[in-house]
């Protein structure tokens, strides 16, 4: 007699997790979550995706460690995203290292044949040897998108001055031909980033470069779940976290979509349904 599958198995019941959320109103929301693989073992992270691969938009593997964990399990994890539809990202740190030491296209090729989708490039490289333009060019000549860590090179500088040379960064990078912008959570001890020391959303710094960009080009940087929660009630469903670590995925889509008990709180954040029994009421309350 043959096994039946998990999926066999799940669809023979009578009531679905999809369903009773389209009951809710919460509409059907696009990948917006890019999470962070700090080194967890492949069957971990196949795991994560079995669960959560429907609500990535793209999961970077690893800062640096990839380069040292054994090969054939960094090769496990690209593979296995690639099962589940997940591109995949390599960490700023390393590019940066191979441009400074003039290893760029021995990194980028090295990038290309484990299988991931894109390098991220940290933006104090347009100060070094390599130019936005050279660099995007090389990785698209091995069929690899950029992405650009903004801000590295803002330390010391406060305020709108820092923002200004990011927003100037992330243009050049977008020209050159980059696919998505990262504003970083923390840029330095100087409180210009996105978020200061008592961990305070920065709101008119974020707002730049969210109407400057567009929240479909700009992730923000959120390693934490006040950090996540702090931007989906600033910008509400449709923020691009990223940096999340795998395990708070679940929690940071649940507040996106209004089934945590804050922000069912949040009127732009909470489910439909909840919406319209409250209107009704208050128009029974008047009538």
């Amino acid at each position: 007699m043959m096994k039946q599958t998990d999926d066999e198995v799940v669809m023979k019941r009578r009531f679905h997790t999809s369903e009773y959320l389209r009951e809710l109103g919460i509409p059907k929301i696009p990948p917006l979550t890019s999470p962070v693989d700090v080194g967890c073992d492949p069957m971990t992270f196949e795991s994560h995706m079995d669960q959560s691969s429907h609500l990535i938009s793209i999961i970077k593997i690893g800062l640096a460690g990839w380069l040292v964990a054994d090969e054939n399990a960094t090769r496990q994890k690209v593979a296995a995203a690639r099962r589940y539809s997940v591109p995949t990202v390599t960490g700023g740190s390393p590019l940066e290292i191979a441009i400074s030491l003039r290893k760029l296209s021995d990194y980028l090729d090295l990038c290309a044949d484990i299988g991931v989708a894109r390098v991220e490039v940290m933006s104090r490289v347009t100060e070094a040897r390599q130019k936005p333009k050279t660099v995007v060019s090389a990785a698209t000549e091995r069929e690899l998108e950029v992405q650009i860590e903004l801000g590295k090179h803002t330390s010391g500088i406060s305020g709108k001055k820092a923002a200004d040379s990011m927003i100037d960064q992330g243009q050049e990078w977008l020209d050159a031909g980059a696919i998505q912008l990262v504003v970083k959570a923390r840029e330095n001890l100087w409180h210009s980033g996105l978020f200061n020391r008592r961990g305070m959303l920065n709101y008119p710094y974020a707002d730049r470069f969210a109407k400057i960009f567009g929240l479909h080009t700009v992730m923000f940087e959120a390693p934490d779940l006040h950090s996540q929660f702090a931007l989906l009630d600033y910008f509400g469903r449709d923020v691009h976290l990223c940096n999340v670590h795998l395990e708070d995925i679940l929690q940071a889509e649940s507040y996106r979509r209004g089934l945590h008990c804050d922000a069912f709180q949040k009127l732009h954040l909470r489910p439909q349904a909840a919406r319209k029994l409250a209107q009704r009421e208050l128009f029974e309350a008047k009538v």
